[in-house]
């Protein structure tokens, strides 16, 4: 399985099927610079498109992974015995590149436990060394389980473990702020730290409603729109602290964070429109009698 020609097979189906880069990547919706390191050989299509991607060119993933058109001729038992072979060589290679991939994760997992862990004891030992007991060290160690307990997934999932994060951080945010408060004996740790969270929580949520229903290819745009949702945010939470502490509902550094918010989410729709544009002009060259000779 050679990503370089398996790339020079994708822009050959592409270009047969007359769709450019920046179509195949609308109708994949994900971004052409995807579809770009897919024909150079710098990466893979992902497995959760590659049977859309065989579909929309017109092959197999047989085909795909082996980076040629297999013709069989009808009546040939040889050549559909080199077929099967074909097939049982491109899944194992498949195999042992996900492999790789889960021992990659699962070994920055690893380290990662072992260093918070390392930090974990180092703090209960010298706790136990100067003040005969545990005390402060109560406070880190929370906040290091606290950590990995919502690191974890993504490490070891990539970016389908994100989700995962992100259910453990919903899971164990109120908790970890209780057990905070109990260590600190300080009611407000809690009162005012879980309605914090709850908020920050659904804004997470939204934000990743945003990002999952634009998709990959409007990912300027989601990025915008997250950027808009935090004015509304930043409102929510400075309406809460000032009925939960008399705290100002708007401030001078409110008014910049909302100035640093709508010049972000201007920046994002702009990258997005430039992008639009970017696209339409490789179409018009894809087009092109130019085209042809690439």
């Amino acid at each position: 399985m050679n990503q370089t020609e398996i790339g020079k097979f994708i822009t050959k189906c592409r270009k047969e099927k007359k769709l450019t880069q920046a179509q195949l990547a609308e109708k994949l919706n994900i971004t052409d610079r995807a579809v770009s390191k897919w024909e150079t050989g710098k990466s893979m299509p992902d497995s959760s498109v590659m049977l859309e991607l065989c579909d929309i060119l017109g092959i197999t993933v047989n085909e795909l992974l082996s980076g040629e058109k297999i013709e069989l001729p009808n009546g040939e038992e040889m050549d559909m015995e080199l077929y099967e072979k074909k097939v049982d060589e491109n899944l194992i290679a498949l195999k042992k590149k996900d492999e790789n991939s889960r021992t990659k994760n699962r070994v920055a997992a690893a380290v990662f436990s072992f260093s918070l862990l390392i930090g974990l004891v180092v703090c209960l030992i010298c706790d136990l060394a100067i003040t005969g007991g545990l005390t402060w060290s109560l406070i880190p160690a929370s906040s290091i389980i606290f950590a990995w307990a919502v690191s974890i997934p993504g490490i070891i999932g990539g970016k389908r473990g994100i989700m995962g994060s992100l259910i453990a951080l919903s899971v164990f945010s109120v908790p970890y702020l209780y057990l905070l408060s109990r260590i600190l004996d300080v009611k407000g740790v809690f009162s005012l730290g879980a309605v914090m969270a709850v908020i920050a929580i659904v804004f997470l949520w939204i934000g990743a409603a945003v990002f999952r229903g634009l998709g990959k290819s409007r990912m300027p745009a989601a990025l915008g729109f997250t950027f808009l949702l935090g004015i509304p945010l930043l409102f929510i939470i400075n309406g809460v602290l000032s009925k939960m502490i008399a705290e100002p509902v708007l401030d001078l550094w409110d008014v910049l964070i909302v100035f640093i918010l709508l010049i972000l989410a201007f920046v994002s729709f702009v990258w997005g429109g430039y992008g639009k544009k970017s696209k339409k002009s490789q179409e018009t060259l894809d087009k092109s009698p130019a085209a042809d000779l690439r």
